[in-house]
């Protein structure tokens, strides 16, 4: 099995970054970062008669970078009580990549993959983050993905999440977890 985690993140070494940095320490992991991608937003071609044109962007190798591992970990800060810009972008554009003939086997192969959330956030985010959570999840459940679990931090400054014990034990406990799983042959 194989793990790889897609940071949805604009500052480095930010909050979400650090607790996700703690969840697969010591584990070896494809870390894309989507701020280092220049990711078009979708232009929605769904019902245009030719259906979706090729856009030249960086998106793509995102997605061959992604389709071969079995775990992915989706890692984004809360910003207005949801996902950052930057992973909604890249997950908007999956509805180019459901009909791209160049990858038909979009869907069955991340039906295959387990996933997880981290998100960090201020403002009460144990609570108000709650709905991020669940967007993700039918966003998953419409793939087909298998939605393993989720860890929301508290932090708004840098180096704030170091103060919140719960998501850093949180953390270890994942860490925990996808060693057991990485370490399982398929």
């Amino acid at each position: 099995m194989s793990l790889a985690v897609i940071y949805g993140g604009s500052r480095e070494n930010g909050n979400t970054e650090t607790l996700t940095e703690r969840a697969v320490q010591k584990l070896t992991v494809e870390k894309i970062y989507l701020r280092d991608y220049a990711i078009q937003p979708i232009v929605d071609e769904r019902h245009a008669a030719g259906g979706f044109q090729d856009v030249n962007d960086e998106y793509n190798s995102i997605i061959d970078r992604i389709l071969p591992h079995d775990i992915l970990i989706f890692a984004t800060p809360i910003y207005w009580y949801s996902m950052s810009g930057t992973m909604k972008t890249f997950i908007d554009r999956w509805s180019h990549t459901l009909r791209d003939t160049k990858y038909p086997d979009f869907k069955n192969s991340m039906q295959a993959k387990k996933t997880y959330v981290i998100a960090v956030g201020g403002d009460e985010p144990s609570i108000k983050g709650l709905p991020l959570i669940q967007q993700f999840r039918y966003i998953f459940d419409f793939i087909g993905l298998s939605f393993a679990g989720y860890i929301i931090g508290e932090g708004n400054k840098p180096g704030d999440i170091y103060k919140d014990a719960k998501a850093l034990f949180a953390a270890e406990q994942l860490n925990h977890t996808l060693r057991a799983l990485l370490e399982t042959p398929l």
